[in-house]
């Protein structure tokens, strides 16, 4: 079987407001287990309590994703103000 490979170049990562993605990504997750919660009764005598769990752990785990998010951009963003700081710095000519 032959080795797959590309076609063309895959295109630049797609930069948005990530942090405010998630944070309403975790709001939602969380308002769906508080709209289903007074019906636990219901989903507990249909067997279907694992979608509360579901919306509980999707907003446990948003909480994870906006600590990373935030982290991340701060990262980026001390690289942009490292590198703006920076002397530009030109290749040493090679001694060829």
């Amino acid at each position: 079987m032959a080795k797959w490979t590309p076609k063309h170049e895959a295109p630049e990562p797609l930069e948005g407001p990530v942090v405010a993605t998630i944070i309403g990504g975790t709001i939602v997750w969380f308002a769906l287990f508080l709209v289903q919660l007074p019906f636990y009764g219901w989903f507990d005598d249909h067997g279907h309590t694992w979608w509360l769990w579901t919306c509980l752990a999707g907003g446990g785990l948003g909480f994870i994703g906006i600590w990373y998010v935030r982290r991340r951009d701060a990262a980026i963003q001390r690289a942009r103000t490292a590198e703006a700081q920076e002397p530009d710095r030109s290749p040493a000519p090679s001694a060829d």
